[in-house]
């Protein structure tokens, strides 16, 4: 999915996936093959710096709408202890518990991140969001669903825990919705070429993997910021603030970089 590309497809709706990870489908069949599976956005290697930067392989760390990506896989062999993996449809977790059943760190559920009840208040100190509020954003209960997934995760994370969104969206579309009554963060940003622009301009000179960006007080870009490639994916690093009600912007006093 590209920037402000949602087609016609509900991409909350379990069918949708089910039908997509499907036996028969063409990325059934190439994940039985051993080749099918597949990273929204960006891999492992790309984010490593900052994921280790950000959370310690000792959280206990949530993946939301994992799909088939090698994501969590990559985590648990760079020493991540405890990932728990859910998603809506039921045939991609059975494939994936299959794929994974000797990796101990590893846990695969069936669920919808709308509605994560099974799992108590306060039960994880990272959640992981890679194209998974794009593909909300994408749903036909947008942005409702979307809203009310950000509150579980703001309910399931501990204080200074860590919510790290990967997203097409910037800023101006969703700080708000990250601010929304009930979420207090302090958010840093980060902005990340595409692996296909990177590619690109790889002939030239060395092109900067990773950008930090200060927000505006108003949570935005800088009015005098460009974007180096115009499809870039946005990584919003929200630390849970312990006292409720506190702003998004103050800086989190048990914000701390654990680069093990």
């Amino acid at each position: 999915m590209g920037v402000g590309e949602c087609k016609s497809n509900d991409y909350g709706a379990a069918a949708y996936w089910d039908a997509r990870y499907s036996s028969g489908s063409p990325a059934s069949a190439a994940a039985a093959a051993g080749c099918g599976f597949f990273d929204w956005y960006q891999t492992y290697p790309a984010l490593r710096s900052l994921l280790r930067a950000r959370v310690p392989t000792s959280s206990r760390v949530l993946m939301l709408g994992c799909g088939n990506s090698l994501l969590s896989e990559d985590m648990a062999k760079d020493g991540y202890e405890d990932i728990v993996n859910i998603d809506i449809s039921s045939v991609v977790i059975e494939q994936m518990r299959e794929k994974h059943k000797e990796i101990t760190q590893l846990t695969y559920m069936q669920m919808d991140i709308r509605d994560m009840g099974f799992f108590g208040d306060e039960s994880f100190d990272c959640v992981l969001d890679k194209g998974t509020m794009d593909a909300m954003m994408c749903a036909d209960d947008a942005p409702h669903g979307a809203s009310k997934m950000l509150a579980e995760v703001a309910r399931l994370l501990m204080p200074h825990g860590v919510y790290l969104l990967i997203t097409y969206g910037a800023p101006k579309e969703r700080v708000p919705l990250l601010n929304q009554s009930g979420c207090s963060w302090s958010i840093a940003l980060y902005i990340m070429p595409t692996p296909g622009y990177l590619l690109r301009m790889s002939e030239g000179a060395p092109q900067p993997i990773m950008e930090e960006v200060t927000l505006t007080d108003d949570g935005q870009l800088p009015p005098d910021y460009v974007l180096k490639d115009p499809e870039s994916h946005f990584i919003y690093v929200c630390h849970k603030l312990a006292e409720k009600g506190a702003n998004c912007r103050d800086t989190d006093p048990g914000e701390t970089a654990n680069s093990n």
